[in-house]
């Protein structure tokens, strides 16, 4: 339990803080486990506040407490059969699972309406309550069935998919899945039986005044979609028509609506890359990066920093030139900014330090890429022949930065580190009596910063590191003043056998695969979708006409982001063709099926334009909504069917 664990360590920091010396400051970031608790806080308020508005329609269309009652039972039973099927399955209480039982609420008291109703019909026949019970759920029985196992099956497709992707989807699928089957089998069990055993005859009161105001709107609502349903039947080729242009509009807004991959989430923290020159010190670029940091401090919405200088944060990495920032935001509601325009804001600020360039992106709690960079996403470079990618490279840079929208592009070559070659004369060394081996180690003692002893005490333990004075570390002409041992005990200084050549060479050569690569990273303005972004990087590195050798392609975010992009559309197939198969083989029939899925174009429209209006990209979250919206029409569709 992650939550559980970052408490325990919260409880442990008062002894920790014992052993720090005085006039040391401590700043908790403490952003992350904050954000997931008030997420998770925040969803467990939401799913609350949806069951107590569903059963109150339930009960505004019903209104009667005991119908109202067994449709709202459905609601803790499928959600307690699903959380044991959540713990049998490991899975975790969290966002998407959180989300899926969400909206699972409105799923469930489907069935249970539609049994109360039939079940209603019949007493109001004059049938006794048990028969009642037992006729309705004969004859809705087949209904449910069908309207479960083929929302089951538009899931389907979203359980094959690999990767971070399909991890996300397979939680929410197999939750939501389990809900409507704990919850179809309620409604044909505990619903009936509720119906039978706790409702009365049809001797009822009077109607109320709220009962007339409702029964009125419904009866108008009814009576004007009998009129159109009406007109529809009478212009059945028209109406073919109609559907056939909602089908070709539905394909062109689907083509032309912005992608997204995840909501950009507030969390309140932005990773930050500092970049001094390849040639800097290990002082000057702590200065610089204190210089960052003194700046970020002085903007009304941070509330701390945690600085690391050399190596950037990325493991294996040894650039000196390179920093990381964590900068800790406050909360919302005191900066009343998005991180975004933080990051706007500071990044102008940052531009006027000379010697160091600040690349920002906020974190997020999902990151689909692997590898670190200076922005949040990646496009790739790589080449059998590395002369050939260095000479390219910093034309696509160069290229990249013209593209509007895009900001923060650079690479993580490192091309012009200085680089100092000790050259022996081999000859003057041998008359010397010296050898490579303790040429190597000298250098190796003065320069290599080695540990070579532990000293234990009965509280701490201090590694012995082997170096000469840092004064003496300035200058490459001071590598000629090391002494190496020659025959006889003599000391020999390099000089008199060697001389320091100096020359330029990459701080870091990255590979990807087998063949050395280079790494693009980039950000977006706010307002810039990636769909956008990436479909202009393509366009404008195809048009520089690059060699066959040099090949490139999107990496992270950039690449999930595009994978994702493609499998919309072969998921959208793959979950109509799954439920065309469900309900084909329920209803033993071509048609009917075909009848169902028609009513799809106009709601996936409906769901097109609203995302539209709303100036919302289509994201992973949003072609979620698309899935279940395809459950959703499908569900009424299969009662007119049925009945």
């Amino acid at each position: 339990n992650a939550l559980a664990t970052v408490d325990r360590i919260h409880a442990l920091l008062p002894e920790l803080t014992r052993w720090i010396p005085a006039g040391v400051k401590v700043s908790i970031l403490s952003d992350r486990t904050t954000t997931i608790r008030a997420s998770v806080q925040h969803m467990q308020e939401t799913l609350a506040i949806s069951i107590i508005l569903v059963m109150v329609v339930v009960f505004v269309f019903l209104r009667r407490v005991t119908a109202t009652i067994a449709a709202g039972i459905t609601v803790p039973l499928a959600l307690l059969g699903t959380c044991a099927m959540m713990w049998v399955a490991n899975f975790s209480i969290d966002n998407i699972s959180l989300m899926a039982l969400l909206v699972s609420v409105g799923f469930v008291v489907d069935d249970a309406i539609v049994m109360i109703e039939n079940i209603d019909k019949q007493i109001k026949a004059g049938v006794t309550p048990v028969r009642a019970a037992l006729i309705g759920a004969r004859q809705i029985g087949f209904t449910v069935v069908s309207i479960s196992v083929s929302l089951i099956a538009a899931f389907i497709p979203l359980l094959l998919m690999g990767g971070v992707i399909g991890r996300l989807f397979r939680e929410f699928s197999v939750t939501l899945a389990a809900t409507i089957a704990i919850s179809a089998v309620v409604s044909l069990s505990v619903t009936p039986m509720i119906c039978a055993h706790f409702t009365g005859r049809s001797a009822r009161k009077p109607p109320s005044r709220f009962d007339r105001l409702v029964e009125g709107l419904l009866s108008a609502l009814t009576d004007a979609y009998g009129k159109s349903l009406k007109v529809v039947l009478n212009w059945h080729g028209l109406t073919l028509v109609v559907m056939i242009l909602t089908i070709v509009a539905t394909v062109a807004l689907f083509v032309k609506s912005p992608k997204g991959l995840i909501p950009q989430d507030d969390t309140g923290l932005i990773i930050a890359m500092t970049e001094g020159a390849t040639d800097i010190s290990f002082a000057q670029m702590e200065k610089l990066q204190r210089r960052v940091n003194d700046i970020v401090l002085t903007d009304p919405a941070v509330e701390a920093i945690g600085a690391i200088v050399g190596g950037g944060g990325r493991p294996g990495s040894s650039a000196l030139n390179q920093g990381r920032l964590y900068i800790h935001l406050k909360p919302s509601g005191e900066r009343k900014l998005p991180t975004i325009r933080v990051i706007d804001r500071l990044r102008q600020k940052l531009a006027h330090v000379a010697g160091i360039s600040t690349f920002m992106f906020p974190a997020a709690d999902i990151r689909f890429g692997a590898r670190q960079s200076k922005a949040q996403y990646q496009f790739s470079l790589w080449d059998s022949n590395i002369d050939e990618l260095v000479h390219y490279v910093p034309q696509i840079v160069d290229r990249l930065r013209k593209i509007p929208g895009l900001v923060d592009v650079t690479t993580d070559r490192e091309a012009n580190g200085l680089q100092a070659n000790v050259v022996v004369d081999r000859l003057a060394a041998a008359s010397y009596g010296v050898t490579m081996q303790s040429i190597d180690s000298a250098l190796n003692n003065a320069f290599s910063q080695r540990q070579i002893s532990v000293i234990y005490t009965p509280r701490n333990q201090y590694r012995v590191v082997l170096g000469i004075d840092p004064a003496r570390q300035k200058d490459p002409s001071d590598i000629e003043a090391i002494h190496v041992p020659g025959k006889g005990g003599t000391q020999v200084p390099l000089s008199a056998i060697s001389h320091v050549e100096k020359s330029f060479a990459p701080l870091v050569t990255n590979h990807q695969g087998q063949f050395p690569a280079v790494t693009i990273s980039y950000d977006l303005t706010a307002g810039t979708m990636v769909a956008k972004a990436n479909q202009a990087i393509l366009e404008a590195v195809e048009e520089m006409h690059l060699p066959g050798s040099l090949h490139f392609d999107f990496a992270g975010d950039a690449r999930a982001f595009m994978a994702s992009a493609r499998a919309q559309i072969v998921l959208i197939i793959a979950a109509l063709f799954a439920v065309y198969i469900v309900l084909g083989v329920l209803y033993e029939s071509l048609a009917h099926p075909l009848t169902i899925i028609s009513t799809l174009p106009s709601a996936g429209l409906g769901a097109l334009l609203a995302l539209r209006l709303t100036h919302t990209d289509l994201s992973l979250i949003a072609f979620i909504g698309i899935v279940l919206l395809i459950g959703i029409v499908k569900k009424n569709g299969i009662m007119l069917v049925d009945f």
